[in-house]
């Protein structure tokens, strides 16, 4: 997890000398021990919080917008009137694992932005301040305690402002403390990866024991640095993911081999696995396994057919849990299908991550991150009419 030197950020370091209180969690700004004044006339203390941009994981940028959040009650003037000036009731709160901050302010400068976070800091707090100063001119808004800077999270390198500027914070706790498995990380494979990776899950453990070969690059996200090209013999494919992707999230658990019938119990302690094998006899032992175990999962599958006028065929998602799984000896084939372009047509790297969008959008809504009214366990996407067909839902 990355920290912040407070002396390469400015803003933060006058703060701290001016005896601000402040503590940087994870994308947020926390300024503490602010005075304001109450519904009741009572001189209360508060947190305005901020999100920050960062130019790199340990420095902080300018403000991205002019408004602010605030934890406490709703602050008002010395007469107990709130303070609708900067309050806006229709502004969005920010909710994390954390903390709170219902309260919503929109004080915009008159020259437009504001230059740094000092400047912003320094403007809410001497607003919220002066009207508890008017009750007992002792208070004040720096009582020059230690300054406390946390930065990045448990999963993450650095701070997820994406979910910070989104004001979704609070949902990503859906992930906290999952550990999740993809089982191949070929085609569609690799781009679960690259999906769950930015979620804040706690482990994401791949299997897989084949090289990284140039073909497979051109179905897969990204592309390769000119070092890896020129030292691709023998380098393998959970080798390279492991690089990429743990330079982002800390919970990358990389296994260099297949998951067999002797080794499959290695899944029990998961939460919920991605299977994205390309053998039918390897998939239905996989699944039947996991479903004895009992776990959370999500198969898909990929047949493409090459007909004179392009290219047609079906992507499929068939996921399954303790309370639903009836349907998957209907659903999953246990024998290679004769006419599947599959594995010679590679210029389909669109099909391969729509195939694991797909999947990992059963996974959130699996886990109540999006809503799903429909809980459907069989999802196939045809390609020439562009439909997607449910089935084996729950209403």
């Amino acid at each position: 997890m990355q920290r912040l030197d407070i002396n390469h950020n400015p803003d933060l370091k006058k703060l701290e000398d001016e005896g601000y209180v402040f503590e940087v969690n994870g994308p947020h700004l926390l300024v503490h021990e602010i005075p304001y004044v109450n519904l009741k006339k009572e001189i209360k203390y508060g947190t305005i919080v901020t999100v920050l941009s960062f130019i790199d994981p340990a420095t902080i940028g300018k403000p991205i917008n002019h408004t602010a959040n605030f934890i406490g009650e709703a602050p008002c003037d010395e007469n107990g009137n709130k303070l609708n000036s900067i309050i806006n009731e229709n502004g969005a709160p920010i909710v994390t694992s954390d903390f709170q901050a219902n309260i919503f302010f929109s004080y915009r400068p008159l020259k437009g932005n504001y230059e740094n976070n000092y400047e912003k800091v320094r403007t809410y707090a001497h607003f919220l301040s002066s009207y508890a100063k008017l009750i007992n001119p002792s208070v004040t808004e720096k009582p020059g305690k230690i300054a406390t800077l946390i930065t990045g999270s448990d999963v993450f390198k650095y701070p997820d402002t994406n979910s910070a500027r989104a004001k979704i914070d609070y949902d990503n706790t859906k992930f906290h403390n999952l550990k999740i498995g993809i089982i191949g990380i070929g085609g569609t494979g690799s781009y679960i990866l690259d999906l769950v990776s930015k979620t804040q899950v706690k482990e994401i453990h791949i299997f897989d024991d084949d090289d990284l070969e140039l073909h497979n690059t051109f179905r897969a996200p990204g592309t390769l640095p000119d070092e890896v090209i020129h030292n691709i013999i023998g380098l393998k494919k959970i080798d390279y993911y492991y690089s990429v992707y743990s330079r982002m999230h800390l919970g990358i658990k990389p296994h260099p081999y297949l998951i067999t019938q002797e080794n499959i119990n290695e899944l029990t302690d998961l939460d919920y696995v991605f299977v994205c094998v390309d053998n039918n006899e390897v998939r239905a032992m996989i699944v039947n396994n996991l479903i004895k175990m009992e776990l959370a999962f999500s198969d898909v599958g990929l047949g493409v057919v090459k007909r004179e006028n392009g290219l047609l065929g079906t992507i499929r998602v068939t996921s399954a849990n303790k309370n639903q799984n009836d349907h998957i000896s209907e659903t999953i084939e246990k024998i290679e299908g004769e006419e599947n372009e599959y594995n010679t047509n590679i210029q389909i790297a669109d099909l391969n991550c729509l195939n694991a969008a797909l999947a990992v959008l059963k996974w959130k809504r699996y886990v109540g991150f999006y809503m799903d009214l429909k809980e459907e366990y069989h999802s196939l996407y045809h390609i020439e009419t562009n439909k997607i067909i449910n089935d084996n839902t729950s209403t």
